[in-house]
């Protein structure tokens, strides 16, 4: 750092002054306490800044960094101005009229009565080359800015480096906002060590206890201190300074209450800055109260918002409507909210972690926190009843806006339900839910937890909920168990939809729930789906509801697809898209798209299945429909896959097993294992194949028909032994070790192989499937298992064609000698030694 300079300024600046003038020194910084630690680029940005502008405003929350900042960028310039840097602190308490005296005492300027001090110092500075540093002005900020804009008038060599919360908003200013320190991208001892939240931290943590020091063991919970303190510098000194006393994984566990943990710190400091509390209560406490009640108000939202959310939740009493845009405004002025990027194209804010917490607890000391939490709720039922008239046909980007907003709003969306439940009020959450059905389902996202919220709400609710709106609510459970693969769960919560809708008059309900039905009940007649499929597709034409057309369409796809029938999953998909396209709705497009790709894959016409597959990438294009992504990627590699493209394929699977892994989807994730499986039998890697192909079935028994290819060569090249010991290691493997080695991100170690209990795979039937099998076994003919199971000799038909495809065999008589052996394996593994 440049120290201060003792040369007097005569030698420097021969001219003489009037009698007031009494500079003797070249600058007055301090020096620094400890070492600065980052902000490399900062500095460098600033430097050129202020030599380029002249007056520079270091903005921030209190605890970001914004003196100590300012004091390194000052040491910098000070040895090449020939008058220096002078500092002038402005404590917590200074009376607006001490601000010219305090500079002008600093610069040892004296006043003459009858004049201006101010326009004396102006005078008096108006020849110098010299960097003026107010420190702390957001307190006395009207005079500072008045004070700084005439130095801006009669001093053109002098600049003007300012910290305050907000702007001071003179002629020629640039605010410079103070963002956090960098946070480590991952939670290696080397991420840790390149961000600057990490080496301030480790830096003062070595001070306070000798010998701490950043370990493979430790880096993790450094990391995560670094991220949950929000890089925030003072917070993260005042943890350093705990390690005198607890270990990091103490400090770690007890941030949830931080504001009482991060209590104690340098007693020299000013009062302000001695705990995180006292800090952010000296920025509250500056607020005015509309002010207050904004930011406490905006901690209701968990994902940021906009200004249209804010304007809706916050209101009340002491905050109009139109005060909300101003109040916000000044908040961001204030540095205590961050504008941060865009939600939906609208201007997207947030709170910082530690801004969060003690507005959030002085929300909750208010009063008013459940007239707040219920006007957030509102905001989501008033974003259901947009959807449901959105669906009815408005511009694709306006859609799209649409869809972003309510994905990016998930947090929000959870806090809504809990709230909902907490409270006990659960018919207008329910109510919002299926109103937001179509996008729900769009994302593929949070399935499971979103069952839990409605069953939740459904067990809350009174008898008097009306039937349309229960049934609605358990279609919606019928048609998230499908995208999850339950469809044990999701036939029976269809029926019971139905039947309510019917009952209250919901024709669309009714319909929607006819198409989960028509791809979950197996032991219906023949013609039943079709049937079901058929009334689907009048209603959404009788009610004017082209989207409910659409999907009737877009489901008889995807059951002609399961059935082989190929020309009518063709014509099923170029309905879907002629619909949607009228409707402008590219989601309904993409899987018009997929299903006209899935149709030519499977006629043979790989060209235009990929032609299919592309353009239906192409609309996803900058938009997150992360399921319909992934089923796009899949069938791009499963077409190179069978294009003897195998580089392409490995490619494709690899980004789309990411994808759905990443996003949580476990049934993705398993289709996408199975995807592997193939390729590793394709690439002559037998055994990784089967491991795969069981760790697949083992998350998804309804896999097993596609995986007999990989199995029948598997027992041809290994032996039928050495193949079910590795379909056992399979079953056994957890699925993030899967998906470990379908992407080949690290070596497995060879496995012992164990003889198991069975030599074929009998978790690829389900239940009824094996059921039937067994029948097979004894020699009975479909007419005679009909009879025995009391179902439809068409149903048995279907059910002996899912099994020859499932085992990849032929005929009964294999079905018979599969039986048997497997039950002789079984008589044979449950005997006792003797």
């Amino acid at each position: 750092m440049t120290q201060t300079s003792n040369s007097p300024h005569s030698m420097t600046h021969p001219t003489t002054y009037p009698t007031t003038l009494s500079i003797t020194q070249a600058g007055n910084l301090p020096l620094e306490p400890n070492a600065f630690v980052g902000r490399e680029p900062d500095v460098a940005e600033l430097v050129q800044l202020i030599m380029a502008t002249r007056v520079v405003t270091l903005c921030g929350m209190g605890g970001i960094g914004k003196s100590r900042l300012a004091l390194r960028v000052a040491a910098e310039l000070a040895g090449d101005l020939p008058d220096g840097a002078w500092l002038v602190e402005f404590p917590e308490g200074t009376p607006p009229d001490e601000v010219v005296r305090r500079t002008a005492g600093i610069l040892q300027v004296e006043g003459e009565q009858h004049r201006s001090l101010r326009d004396t110092v102006a005078e008096v500075l108006a020849g110098r080359t010299m960097l003026l540093l107010l420190d702390n002005c957001e307190t006395v900020v009207e005079e500072c800015a008045r004070l700084v804009r005439r130095l801006t008038e009669a001093c053109p060599e002098v600049r003007v480096l300012a910290t305050s919360r907000e702007p001071l908003r003179v002629p020629g200013e640039t605010v410079w906002r103070v963002p956090p320190l960098t946070l480590p991208e991952s939670a290696g001892p080397a991420e840790v060590r390149e961000s600057e939240a990490g080496r301030l931290f480790l830096a003062r943590a070595a001070a306070a206890a000798p010998g701490f020091a950043l370990t493979e063991d430790n880096a993790e919970v450094v990391a995560r201190l670094c991220r949950d303190l929000d890089g925030l510098p003072l917070a993260l000194e005042l943890a350093a300074g705990m390690t005198r006393v607890l270990s990091v994984p103490q400090i770690v566990a007890r941030l949830g209450d931080r504001f009482h943990l991060l209590a104690a710190w340098d007693r020299t400091a000013p009062p302000r800055q001695r705990t995180l509390r006292a800090t952010v209560d000296w920025s509250y406490r500056l607020l005015s109260e509309p002010q207050r009640l904004l930011l406490r108000r905006a901690t209701a939202f968990r994902a940021g918002w906009t200004l249209d959310m804010a304007e809706r939740v916050c209101p009340g009493d002491g905050l109009s409507p139109g005060d909300v845009l101003v109040q916000l405004t000044a908040l961001v002025d204030k540095s205590l909210v961050v504008v941060d990027g865009e939600l939906a194209g609208e201007a997207r804010y947030r709170l910082l972690d530690t801004i969060r917490q003690y507005a959030a607890e002085q929300l909750h000391g208010s009063g008013e926190e459940q007239g707040v939490r219920r006007r957030h709720r509102d905001y989501f039922c008033h974003l259901g009843a947009d959807w449901e008239t959105a669906t009815l046909g408005v511009p694709w980007p306006d859609l799209k806006r649409r869809v972003e907003r309510l994905e990016r709003l998930q947090g929000d969306l959870r806090a809504a339900v809990e709230w909902s439940i907490a409270v006990r009020d659960p018919e207008p959450m329910l109510q919002c839910l299926v109103e937001l059905r179509w996008a729900l389902i769009g994302a593929g996202r949070h399935q499971a937890e979103m069952i839990g919220w409605l069953d939740r709400l459904l067990e809350l609710a009174a008898p008097t909920l009306s039937p349309a709106l229960r049934g609605r609510a358990h279609i919606l459970v019928a048609n998230l168990a499908v995208n999850s693969g339950d469809l044990a769960t999701a036939g029976p919560r269809a029926s019971r939809g139905v039947e309510l809708c019917r009952a209250g008059g919901h024709r669309g309900g009714e319909a929607l729930g006819l198409m989960v039905l028509a791809v979950t009940d197996q032991d219906d007649p023949a013609d039943a789906p079709e049937k079901r499929l058929d009334r689907a597709v009048t209603i959404g034409v009788e009610i004017g509801e082209r989207l409910l057309e659409a999907e009737a369409h877009g489901f008889r796809a995807f059951l002609a697809l399961g059935q082989n029938r190929i020309r009518e999953a063709q014509r099923a998909s170029e309905r879907v898209v002629e619909l949607t396209t009228e409707l402008d709705n590219h989601l309904g497009m993409v899987i018009g798209l997929t299903g006209l790709a899935q149709a030519a894959r499977k006629r043979g016409d790989l060209a235009a299945a990929r032609r299919h597959f592309t353009r239906a990438m192409e609309l996803l294009r900058g938009f997150d429909a992360r399921q319909s992504l992934i089923s796009c990627l899949a069938g791009l590699g499963t077409v190179a896959l069978e294009s003897g493209d195998l580089p392409e394929a490995r490619r494709r699977f690899d980004e789309a097993l990411r994808l759905g892994r990443d996003a949580g989807l476990r049934m993705e994730t398993a289709r996408r294992i199975a995807s592997f499986a193939q390729l590793a039998a394709r690439e002559g890697d037998l055994r990784h194949a089967v491991v795969l192909a069981a760790a697949a079935v083992a998350q998804r028994p309804s896999a097993g028909s596609r995986l007999e290819s990989v199995l029948a060569p598997a027992r041809e090249a290994l032996g039928e032994a050495t193949v079910a010991a590795l379909w056992a290691e399979g079953l056994a493997l957890p699925i993030d070790e899967a998906v470990t080695l379908a992407l080949q991100e690290c070596v497995r170690p060879p496995q012992p192989v164990v003889q198991p209990a069975a030599l074929t795979p009998q978790s690829t039937l389900t239940a009824r499937e094996q059921e039937i099998a067994g029948l097979i076994a004894r020699g009975l003919s479909n007419r005679a298992i009909a009879d025995e199971l009391v179902i439809s000799q068409a149903t048995v038909a279907r059910h002996v064609a899912n099994i020859l495809a499932k085992l990849g065999f032929a005929s009964r008589t294999q079905v018979a000698a599969w039986i048997v052996g497997s039950d002789a394996v079984h008589t044979a593994s449950e005997t006792p030694d003797v």
